[in-house]
């Protein structure tokens, strides 16, 4: 059944339409073949059909039809959120179990407590030990990424295998799925309770380390060298990692590091591969028990998807529904090999039909060049990150927490099934084996890595020449760059509030990036200090589903 059929079921007043000649949908979660052939209209429980992964989440609005409406009043409009957790530590600073923030103010306005941390908000218990609590726990997930990596804290409890919004038919075509199916979806229930998203600036050292090295280049071409040459002399030690890479790295585990200080963590989850290599290879492969289980179709989907960024191969066409199709039709001897297998949407898909491609697009030789030499291409920088992936699994095994992993198609599979929406942190929620989720934070912390300083004392201009020099002490009036800083200003064109990451000048006049903008010139005597610079710039954001 097609995606556009699918559809006209649903909407009785939808035009009827021919189903696809040959495939499925890229992102339909039913347990059938990846290419649409065997275990048809085999349904998997708790799951319906959306098209999550080819439209944007609209505000109130659930992607997946048969899932409960959102509730006026609810927090972010969705009954599923909440408000983020504040971190509580004993009075001799060791990790308690997190708490409202309403309980939070109680205890600070009692007196029973004190502000520790700002950003993000932590307390310390003056009446309170460790021993004299009742502490049970929080876990991590982890979803790494690229440019962007989702942090997730949750609790976990006793759970079943129906989702949100199981009905009974679901649960009656339950008892009829395999082993297989039902191992996948059994699981703890989980309930988000902070969430954070970190930018990683890989980009900012790729774009510096070429700067740095064309002026080497430039410096070695006019024969300023000023010491010996010692690049032939350098070796790299094993699982070394660029320093873009090992950025994404030591940014994430610098993060948990932090958490393990603020939270009782006793468990990390983490994706470790983006798909599973082995089922992509091999489809054809017999005897494995996961081979036809409830993962089976979304390791290929999630790959096509990623791969052909979510458009058509032969019309460019995104935002609408796509199938997977052979690139060598079948029905000639085509493989079900991921080199075969390609995207489509239903029109291009139904006239293409059985026709070999070259016969389709005979009259486009370009896109025909394209299709070709795209299908053999792997995904852009898949390994560095499986590389960084694997750096980052084998750097939280040292941490001696259990650590255990996931790929990136079960995380889709997991959000499917709970009807979540598509976003870092909610990712992170849905790592690894679990249930079902009852809840997320609806609104996360984003952290972008700035770095604490530069070890140059000059700033250049486009030619490379210095024009300024940068003081030699980084601390002005008890202010350095970086710091958290609230500034109250009484009089004149700047008055008002303004709370954000300070710039110190030797002047005394600072500037302050707000979450507004940047307002310059603010007096040193209008400020107070909130929290010194750590090395990262906070804000918060609505989550994804509250936007």
């Amino acid at each position: 059944m097609t995606t556009l059929h699918a559809r006209s079921q649903t909407h009785p007043g939808a035009l009827p339409q021919p189903q696809a000649l040959e495939s499925v949908s890229a992102d339909k979660p039913t347990r059938v073949h990846e290419t649409g052939h065997g275990h048809h209209r085999t349904v998997v429980p708790g799951v319906q059909h959306g098209r999550g992964e080819t439209v944007v989440p609209v505000a109130g609005q659930r992607r997946h039809p048969g899932t409960a409406d959102a509730v006026p009043g609810a927090v972010g409009g969705d009954t599923r959120t909440s408000h983020p957790v504040v971190f509580v530590l004993d009075r001799s600073g060791r990790p308690l179990q997190p708490t409202h923030p309403a309980r939070a103010r109680e205890l600070l306005r009692k007196g029973r407590a004190v502000v520790h941390r700002h950003t993000p908000f932590v307390i310390r218990l003056k009446d309170r030990t460790a021993t004299d609590s009742t502490i049970d726990g929080v876990e991590v997930g982890i979803d790494p990424g690229s440019c962007k990596t989702g942090i997730a804290v949750f609790t976990t409890t006793p759970g079943s295998e129906q989702g949100p919004g199981a009905s009974d038919r679901e649960a009656t075509e339950a008892e009829t799925v395999t082993q297989s199916t039902r191992a996948d979806t059994e699981g703890p229930a989980r309930r988000g309770m902070f969430a954070v998203e970190i930018m990683h600036r890989g980009g900012v050292i790729r774009d510096r380390l070429a700067a740095r090295a064309g002026y080497r280049r430039r410096r070695r071409s006019k024969n300023l060298r000023y010491r010996k040459p010692r690049f032939d002399n350098r070796t790299r030690p094993a699982g070394w990692l660029g320093p873009s890479l090992q950025h994404r790295v030591d940014g994430t585990m610098s993060m948990i590091g932090r958490l393990r200080r603020w939270a009782p963590i006793t468990a990390v989850h983490v994706e470790r591969v983006a798909f599973d290599a082995h089922l992509l290879q091999n489809p054809d492969v017999s005897g494995i028990g996961y081979q036809h289980g409830t993962l089976h179709g979304y390791e290929t989907r999630e790959y096509l998807l990623g791969k052909w960024r979510h458009r058509c191969a032969y019309c460019s066409a995104s935002g609408v529904p796509l199938n997977i199709d052979h690139i060598h039709p079948r029905s000639r001897g085509g493989s079900d090999r991921i080199s075969n297998l390609t995207l489509a949407c239903i029109a291009c898909n139904q006239i293409k039909g059985n026709q070999p491609i070259e016969v389709f697009l005979a009259e486009r030789p370009k896109v025909l060049a394209t299709v070709l030499a795209d299908a053999k291409r792997p995904l852009h920088n898949a390994a560095a990150v499986s590389t960084t992936r694997w750096a980052l699994w084998r750097a939280l095994t040292g941490t001696g927490l259990p650590v255990h992993v996931g790929s990136g198609g079960r995380t889709k599979w997991n959000r499917h099934r709970t009807a979540a929406p598509k976003s870092h942190t909610i990712d992170a929620l849905h790592v690894g084996r679990l249930g079902t989720v009852t809840g997320w934070p609806h609104r996360i912390l984003a952290a972008a890595a700035t770095g604490r300083g530069a070890y140059s004392r000059t700033r250049t201009d486009r030619y490379g020449f210095p024009r300024l020099r940068l003081p030699r002490t980084k601390h002005v009036h008890g202010y350095a760059t970086g710091d958290l800083v609230r500034a109250v200003v009484s009089t004149g064109l700047k008055r008002g509030t303004h709370l954000g990451r300070v710039a110190v000048r030797t002047t005394g006049s600072f500037n302050i990036r707000t979450r507004y903008g940047l307002v310059q010139g603010i007096h040193h005597r209008h400020c107070r200090l909130l929290q010194r610079g750590d090395g990262w710039a906070y804000t918060t954001l609505l989550e994804t589903s509250c936007v």
